[in-house]
């Protein structure tokens, strides 16, 4: 699809206005009949991430292969677009101004198709990259991934260690197609949608010495507990703050970066452990299950997308998916 017809499909009928019409200008200056769509998305990738290896992965091209297209496009378009620089390349002036109109516009496009695109699951075929801890993994993907082999078998899906830090990027690069995360670690400028909430219980091995089928808070306090904390290293959490506020505290002797291995940890040994209820109900069979002596806030566990994939068909029904079993 050439950058004429682009044009024609996104830019007119919707009347958008661009800086100095730039895109417009484009057009009539360059000869555009050997700019095929792909070699436009190429474009916008790499306008993007400013980066050839980055674009690269992102396309899932090799590197030199993308070479030679950027290499096409600087003949093509008569500019260098990337230039080398003290750290890496930057885009030049040219570059920097295609940048957003050229994303508009491809958009404009992804929506004209995407209209006509089948969702029919059984005959669905995509893939979806999905950001989680490990314990919503265990509470809700493993039972989303199985229900999909049947309902949509086309449909893969990737499962990805939840980057708090990073997960902005991600979503925005399209390396992420979905979060799952509590609220207040969900980027500012992304959709969200509210899927579960969840409790705390407490688990002790079977046969403990000191817990034989309920807890009060002293035993509570006086056991060594297990904790988890995503970053790694922390040694308090909700807990300390709720038993801080009566006056108590607690010994923490370890702190894992996972919620899954808590159970097995527990089960092993004399320390006890406060974890979200999906996954203590999931080892009820290998150890106790309580209710914690002390109220406990929970939380609440959201899907989080970029803008652009709202419509996408079949993104929205995987979405919906998703929160139907959640």
């Amino acid at each position: 699809m050439p950058l004429q017809l682009i044009y024609d499909l996104h830019i007119k009928p919707h009347g958008a206005v661009l800086k100095s019409n730039l895109l417009s200008v484009v057009i009539q200056q360059m000869d555009t009949k050997n700019l095929d769509l792909g070699l436009l998305v190429t474009l916008e990738a790499l306008l993007a991430e400013g980066n050839v290896t980055r674009a690269a992965r992102r396309l899932n091209l090799s590197q030199p292969a993308l070479s030679a297209r950027l290499a096409r496009l600087r003949d093509e378009l008569g500019d260098p677009l990337l230039i080398p620089a003290q750290r890496g390349m930057v885009l030049t002036q040219r570059a920097v101004e295609l940048r957003q109109p050229l994303h508009d516009a491809l958009e404009g496009v992804r929506r004209v198709v995407a209209e006509g695109m089948s969702s029919d699951p059984a005959t669905m075929e995509a893939t979806l990259v999905i950001a989680a801890s490990d314990y919503v993994q265990f509470a809700l993907l493993s039972r989303f991934s199985v229900a999909l082999k049947t309902e949509a078998p086309k449909v893969r899906i990737a499962w990805r260690a939840l980057d708090l830090l990073a997960l902005a990027t991600q979503l925005e690069r399209g390396e992420v197609d979905l979060a799952l995360a509590s609220p207040d670690h969900a980027p500012a400028a992304m959709r969200q949608r509210q899927l579960f909430q969840e409790s705390y219980a407490v688990i002790a091995r079977k046969g403990h010495p000191a817990v034989q089928g309920r807890l009060s808070l002293d035993v509570f306090c006086a056991l060594e507990h297990v904790v988890v904390s995503p970053q790694g290293g922390g040694f308090s959490g909700p807990t300390d703050a709720a038993l801080e506020a009566v006056g108590r505290r607690r010994t923490v002797a370890l702190s894992t970066s996972g919620f899954l291995i808590v159970p097995e940890v527990v089960s092993r040994s004399d320390m006890i452990a406060l974890i979200p209820r999906r996954i203590a109900d999931g080892w009820s069979d290998r150890v106790q299950v309580l209710e914690p002596p002390l109220t406990i806030p929970g939380f609440t566990i959201v899907s989080v997308w970029h803008d652009r994939t709202t419509n996408h068909p079949e993104q929205r029904w995987l979405r919906d998916r998703l929160a139907a079993l959640a």
